[in-house]
């Protein structure tokens, strides 16, 4: 995600502490939400793919994603 995304979406949280959020960013609070949320499981998936646990006797186990 884009770092000016990722500063709209702090910009907004502070303003909605101090003085609150129209309907129009209230909206585009979420949608950026939304893309960060997607943005770090997509993240955390990649490295979860090259994974793996080593066990005490040396064997490697892939982590595997559960559904």
């Amino acid at each position: 995600m884009e770092k000016n995304k990722i500063e709209r979406i702090n910009f907004l949280a502070k303003k909605s502490r101090v003085q609150g959020l129209t309907d129009e960013e209230k909206a585009e609070q979420k949608t950026l939400r939304d893309e960060y949320i997607a943005s770090v499981k997509k993240n955390l998936t990649s490295q979860l793919d090259n994974t793996y646990i080593v066990r005490p006797d040396g064997t490697k186990t892939k982590v595997n994603k559960k559904k």
